[in-house]
């Protein structure tokens, strides 16, 4: 890993534009980015046109992209929208509650995608301490 990366954040003001995210994914890559982080579609597909990897988020869009997304976040709604429901059902609460953990690795909020055609790629010690950190999620949230 590289202690020294710079994130840079675009936002296109829209929660699904694929072609304004395309658009601003290439301005980007023109200014140096080499990785990108995908919400979906159109980042994919400008790092893709121009030989850049990306991270997938949301949903594994891999299949779709078998040489340019490496992995994706997956966020699974369920674990939030079940407390959620537990929380509402027949009495009144007196004061909100946050479901922002739910969405956490530890209550399966959230998963890695499998790697499918980056399973070989992805260096082995790296595949090693993202299970690693898998386990202790999942020991965490049996607990």
């Amino acid at each position: 890993m590289n202690p020294k990366v710079e994130f840079t954040v675009t936002f296109i003001n829209s929660w699904f534009d694929p072609p304004k995210a395309k658009e601003a994914a290439f301005a980007m890559i023109d200014k140096g980015a080499d990785v990108m982080y995908a919400e979906r579609f159109g980042v994919s597909d400008a790092a893709k046109e121009r030989g850049k990897l990306a991270i997938g988020n949301v949903i594994n869009t891999q299949d779709k992209y078998p040489d340019t997304v490496v992995a994706s976040a997956l966020w699974n709604m369920e674990p939030t929208i079940d407390t959620r429901d537990q929380g509402g059902q027949g009495r009144q609460r007196s004061r909100p509650r946050t479901t922002a953990t739910y969405s956490m690795m530890k209550h399966k909020g959230i998963e890695l995608a499998p790697l499918g055609t980056f399973e070989k790629k992805v260096p082995a010690d790296v595949v090693s301490k993202v299970r690693a950190k898998e386990r202790r999620s999942s020991t965490a949230s049996s607990t």
